[in-house]
């Protein structure tokens, strides 16, 4: 019998969660049956339509957290055999196209998309089986000029990384992680590596800051004739430019070894026709890929995703070659991580339980989403082809050696593959490529996959496979979130519904899993409910909750203790710090409270026809001011954003309601007894907590990143305007 290239592990301690899943869900439903039955009588006075409120909130929370745990119940991890890969197939390994995406030179600068590049074209793997795509959305000369420097500073990179066996094989990653090598025998050829790098970097950053590339560099590749005074990012013709040709015999690093295929691509852009954002660029680039290798697997990443594990190709090539159950997997998905989290993960992005808990939950039952970076696909499917037991993948497909035609005729064919007029009247991004129509096309696309008949598996290695740059200010994660949820949320209300659309094509835990993501959104409203609506009962004498003394107190008390203390232990086992996990709660809330309430109301306003669909671009940099506030995990607002208003009335109502509650208990103790409002005391209090960073911003900050005046007394103004409402 052959042997497995990959083994599929359950995760231990089932028994346990198992236990406190029956055990909440049980709670659940005695915190409901209370609700139902001990509604107040119309009329009474007594807070009837608040009580309702609170059921519907509790309604939802406890429907989604159902749905949450249909991930939870059996997940798996896998193990490669990367050395039984190699006894099996040696070098005959299949070719692989690699898709690099950027779109703006000033948010995701030069500099950084070519250490990404650069990891890329350093896989260990036989580089001639290798070509590397950059997209450029931006259709920038100086992403054209950055991508040019790489190929010459490649050709001392490659032989370096495979000569000491180096990892990161970003440079940009690799030189910051010490400033001396750790094999002193390599101290001369590093230090000469280093200096080329920096001085390729510098020129780099001075022609981005000056927004010119020098004449000079411009006579030595044809490529640079392709901008004039009227191109803009928006409107300008086809670009395809071959700079390193991997069939020529000629294109050989300082090693003479051959040098991975490397492709600049800008499509075209017009103003009069839609582009659809990055699932555009994506399926430009399957195209022309396909008339210059067209390899039959391609993986994708985004520009600030560098390799960070030289061997992610042999670990994904694991799961496709192998004989039982390869030819059933349609993609493979790596976790995203970020080396930039701080060591408490001040805004909740370091992803660590989605990565280690929910991910893992996904594969168990049909496989995890494709996120849209660090993901390995088979070309045909994404070519929109279905799965069939007696499909059997080419995997010797792809052009090789040389052709006959020119490198200048094959960038002619390529570049009419990019125009903006080639799609009309196909089915690109229907039932061919990435799908359109939403902000999160990798989503949407992941799901046709699995809907198609294919299986996909996640791979979360003990050496991360890839390293970003995650937000590093409360704007950033708040955009960024706002996207995401909208776009699933999108999803979810549109024809590819996971309950509707999967149907009959996926498990109905795989099903609930997608809508985990889906249903991000609409918990913006209970939430907000929950942190406005309590704390103004306790303020204006309104009881929500049942008494201290009442039995009717333990479901409640057990149900928020016992889910929130196994929340902390999945963040702990994931690698979050007690402190990050409580950071983790804060920016749960101010994301619901914010991006999440935005995407719902964008996702109603497109439904309705009132805006159109738009994609905005994380910025992957800050000045030095702020990164300095975000290492000392100091929470950045600066500006008056309406966002922040939110935040800031939000944190205001709750003290000034627990502040005002206390003092009526305390001095009139006959009218509103403690025991009555225990709970929401509680809760008033917990939320004044969490919040003490936000008053701080307000009240106490003087640096920059403090939330601006304007914006607190914007704050104060709403919480007395909610001051006003009844508690009916």
């Amino acid at each position: 019998m052959t042997e497995r290239l990959f083994a599929t592990e359950k995760v231990g301690g089932r028994a346990l969660y198992r236990f406190h899943a029956v055990t909440v869900f049980l709670g659940i439903c005695l915190v409901l049956y209370y609700r139902v039955t001990h509604v107040p009588a119309a009329g009474s006075g007594e807070g009837r339509a608040a009580w309702l409120g609170m059921l519907a909130a509790e309604l939802w929370f406890s429907f989604y957290w159902v749905i949450t745990q249909s991930v939870r119940w059996a997940p798996v991890r896998r193990r490669t055999f990367k050395d039984r890969l190699a006894a099996r197939y040696g070098e005959r390994l299949p070719c692989v196209d690699l898709f690099v995406c950027t779109a703006d030179p000033q948010s995701e600068p030069p500099s950084l998309v070519i250490s990404t590049i650069l990891s890329i074209m350093a896989y260990n793997y036989p580089t001639e089986k290798l070509s590397v795509y950059l997209s450029d959305d931006g259709g920038s000369i100086l992403t054209f000029y950055a991508l040019w420097e790489a190929s010459a500073f490649a050709k001392h990179w490659l032989p370096f990384c495979r000569r000491y066996n180096i990892e990161p094989r970003s440079p940009a990653a690799y030189f910051a992680e010490s400033d001396k090598p750790h094999d002193l025998r390599t101290t001369k050829e590093w230090s000469v590596i280093k200096d080329l790098y920096e001085e390729m970097t510098q020129r780099i950053d001075s022609a981005v800051m000056s927004g010119n590339v020098p004449e000079e560099i411009k006579a030595n590749h044809k490529g640079f004739l392709e901008w004039n005074s009227g191109i803009t990012p928006k409107d300008h013709q086809p670009i395809v430019q071959i700079l390193i040709d991997g069939k020529d015999i000629n294109a050989v690093d300082n090693d003479g070894n051959v040098l991975p295929t490397l492709v600049y691509m800008a499509r075209e852009k017009r103003p009069q026709y839609h582009h659809n954002f990055k699932a555009g660029a994506m399926n430009a680039l399957i195209r022309v890929s396909s008339v210059i290798s067209n390899s039959p697997i391609i993986m994708n990443v985004d520009c600030d995703m560098y390799s960070n594990n030289s061997d992610s190709i042999r670990e994904a090539l694991c799961f496709f070659l192998d004989e039982e159950m390869g030819h059933k997997i349609g993609f493979v998905q790596y976790p995203q991580n970020y080396n930039n989290m701080t060591k408490n993960n001040i805004y909740g992005n370091s992803l660590n339980v989605i990565n280690q808990v929910e991910m893992s939950g996904m594969d168990s039952v049909g496989g995890p989403l494709y996120i849209g970076t660090g993901c390995f696909h088979r070309r045909e499917i994404l070519c929109g082809r279905r799965f069939t037991k007696d499909y059997k993948e080419d995997w010797n497909g792809g052009i090789k050696g040389k052709t006959q035609q020119s490198i200048d005729q094959t960038e002619e064919k390529a570049k009419s593959l990019a125009t903006c007029t080639y799609e009309h009247d196909t089915q690109w991004g229907n039932e061919i490529g990435l799908k359109y129509g939403c902000a999160v096309e990798d989503v949407i696309t992941g799901l046709a996959i699995h809907c198609r008949g294919w299986e996909s598996v996640y791979i979360n290695p003990p050496r991360a496979a890839f390293m970003g740059v995650g937000p590093e200010t409360l704007a950033q994660t708040i955009l960024q979130h706002k996207r995401w949820s909208e776009g699933n949320f999108s999803i979810f209300l549109s024809k590819y519904c996971p309950f509707y659309f999967g149907h009959g094509n996926i498990k109905i835990q795989h099903q609930m899993g997608y809508s985990i993501y889906g249903l991000w959104a609409p918990n913006a409203l209970p939430t907000l409910y929950y942190v406005i609506i309590p704390s103004l009962g306790l303020l204006k004498g309104t009881p929500l909750f049942p008494e201290i003394m009442s039995p009717w107190i333990i479901p409640f008390i057990y149900v928020t203790f016992v889910k929130n203390l196994y929340s902390l232990y999945e963040a702990l086992l994931s690698g979050d710090t007690l402190r990050g996990w409580w950071n983790g709660q804060r920016m749960s809330l101010v994301k619901k409270i914010t991006s999440y309430l935005y995407g719902v109301i964008d996702t109603i306003r497109k439904l309705l026809g009132l805006t159109k669909m738009g994609f905005a671009v994380t910025t992957k940099v800050s000045d030095e001011e702020e990164s300095k506030r975000y290492k000392q995990e100091i929470i950045e607002f600066g500006s008056s954003s309406p966002e922040y208003v939110i935040i800031g009335t939000t944190a205001l109502l709750n003290l000034v309601c627990l502040v005002g509650g206390l003092s009526q208990i305390m001095t009139d103790g006959r009218n509103m007894p403690l025991n009555e409002f225990f709970l929401q005391i509680i809760l008033c209090g917990v939320l004044a907590i969490v919040n003490i960073p936000i008053y701080e911003a307000m009240f106490l900050r003087k640096d920059r990143g403090r939330i601006p005046f304007s914006v607190t007394l914007a704050s104060v103004g709403s919480v007395m305007l909610a001051l006003l409402v009844p508690i009916i």
